[in-house]
């Protein structure tokens, strides 16, 4: 799918700034990243743990349900499947439900994923990046710094919560943040799936 654009997109080589609510201003003292859900046993990261976890360099393709399309921008994190070895998950889970910061509310953001999809190296919860124009550097707290997920180019970036927090393990699929206010629950560009 790489610098194929989907319907309804125009090319962009910025990348553009959209985010519902206050930026998370990070505090590493306070911040933490929840593994829970249908596991075994929760887990809850500090930030420095997630700092020495394995780190990835994906180059990832960008598409914005707002109509612009960013190709071949670089990023290094954390895989999500390394973040999946580190509990044991129960029978059945399908699905995830990664969270952000949304207005001082640790989890008040949500976008739901079908888990398959999010184990190849073009998933990553990110904290640097760079592309054609830009050497590497921290992503901004606008765009999601301290973490932020980056989603494969099969989905609307809107999936890629920022200021993430958690990932909830699920059986089921329910409705995200965006999802509960009519958005498309598999939000595939290619197949312009906008809106419910």
């Amino acid at each position: 799918m790489e610098n194929k654009l989907p319907p309804g997109q125009f090319e962009t080589e910025s990348w553009p700034i959209l985010h519902q609510g206050d930026v998370y201003q990070f505090d590493e003292e306070t911040w933490r990243f929840k593994l829970f859900g249908e596991v075994e046993e929760e887990k809850v990261l500090t930030y420095q743990e997630i700092m020495d976890l394995p780190k990835t360099v994906s180059t990832v393709d960008m598409h914005c349900v707002t109509t612009w399309s960013k190709f071949a921008t670089s990023f290094e994190g954390v895989r999500v499947m390394d973040l999946v070895d580190l509990v044991k998950l129960k029978e059945d889970v399908k699905y995830v439900m990664v969270y952000g910061y949304y207005n001082g509310d640790p989890f008040g953001y949500s976008a739901n994923m079908p888990l398959e999809e999010l184990l190849g190296d073009d998933a990553l919860f990110v904290y640097r990046w760079k592309d054609r124009k830009n050497e590497w550097q921290d992503i901004t707290p606008k765009h999601g710094y301290p973490l932020r997920l980056i989603p494969p180019a099969s989905f609307y970036l809107w999936k890629g919560s920022k200021w993430a927090t958690g990932i909830k393990f699920m059986k089921g699929d329910v409705p995200g943040f965006w999802e509960e206010l009519g958005y498309s629950m598999s939000a595939n560009p290619y197949k312009e799936e906008r809106y419910r």
